[in-house]
This record gives structure tokens, sequence and C-alpha cells, in this order.
């Protein structure tokens, strides 16, 4: 089993938030491959295969800061290896349309992966950071995460959005290793 993860904050007030890229992206592969999600009590979850693989999406309930509230107890009832589990998030310290998949690694100051971290009691699993670039001068970090893209950044973030579906179904089908030198570029190559 794998167990794929896009995090951000639950509510339509929060649906287009810089702090829910990992929230669309898992919708997106979840439509490529006619995949509905089903309310849970911690997190909505949706099964199928993807690439061959048995697979489970799960987007929290919780918010992003209690993550792994929600990701840890699904690890451990479906005895996911944690080379098997993929977090998507956002990240400040990439450039808007940027995407970075790494095999583990820390949580680099975001308060969703640390929660993860810290439930699991391990920092080795892969995850995919999708670009959101940094707030501009005298923003505050918490609130520019919480703000929607403006309608320019949304063309940026419809087409990386789309990479990032492909990158997954990359590690899916092919591994780690193989979505690495795919798709950890800036978006210009």
């Amino acid at each position: 089993m794998y167990l794929i993860a896009g995090l951000g904050n639950p509510g339509t007030r929060y649906a287009r938030n810089r702090h829910n890229v990992g929230f669309r992206c898992l919708r997106r592969l979840a439509k490529a491959h006619d995949l509905e999600f089903r309310g849970r009590k911690r997190a909505r979850i949706a099964r199928g295969t993807i690439a061959g693989r048995p697979v489970l999406l799960a987007r929290p309930r919780t918010f992003m800061n209690e993550s792994g509230r929600a990701i840890a107890p699904l690890v451990r009832f479906h005895k996911v290896p944690l080379d098997h589990l993929l977090v998507i998030y956002d990240d400040m310290d990439l450039p808007l349309g940027t995407l970075r998949i790494r095999p583990k690694g820390g949580s680099g100051g975001h308060r969703g992966m640390q929660s993860i971290i810290d439930a699991l009691g391990s920092r080795d699993f892969p995850r995919l950071r999708i670009g959101i670039g940094r707030p501009p001068e005298g923003v505050d970090p918490a609130d520019y995460v919480l703000q929607d893209f403006s309608p320019e950044e949304e063309a940026v973030v419809e087409e990386v959005l789309e990479r990032a579906v492909a990158a997954v179904e990359t590690w899916l089908a092919e591994g780690i290793d193989e979505a690495m030198s795919r798709f950890n570029s800036d978006r210009e190559r």
C-alpha cells in the first residue's frame, strides 16, 4: 500500500490559499485516476490504483499544524512502510512554479511537516515540495501562506500542479530516483 498525503487547511475559506497546494495536487491526482474522496473522521480518503500500485490518497481534516494527527494513524493502521508514504506540501523557500521531491529530510520550518515527523517519530519518508515563493517585504509569512494566489500566479500554479501529478505518477511507477531526476528542476527547464 502507498499513502499519498496532500497538506492544507480544511474548509472553503482556505481552498485557494498558498498553504493548500498539497490539497489541490491531490484533488487533481484523484480526478486524473477517477478516484473519489470519502469522509473520514481525521482525513478524507480516496482509495484505488495508480501505476499498478494500490494507493490511499489522504487530505487531513485537521488544520495544517496538526497534520500528524491525521497521517500517522493511517500509516499505522494500513501498515504503510515509510518509503511508501509521500507528503505533498507548499514551500516558501522554493520559487513559485518549482518542484522538489526528496526521499527524506527535515521539516524546513513547515509546521505541518514537523507535526507528521513528530507523530511518526521519523523524518525518513518521501516528500514533494511545491514552491510558493517568499512573501513580499513586510508581509508576515504566516499571513502570506493564508493568502490566495494572484490571477497571474494562478497560471503558474496550474502548470506546476500538472507537473506535480506527473511527479507522483513517476514516483509510483519508476521510483524516487527517476522522479527526482525528471522533476527536481526549475520550471523554465
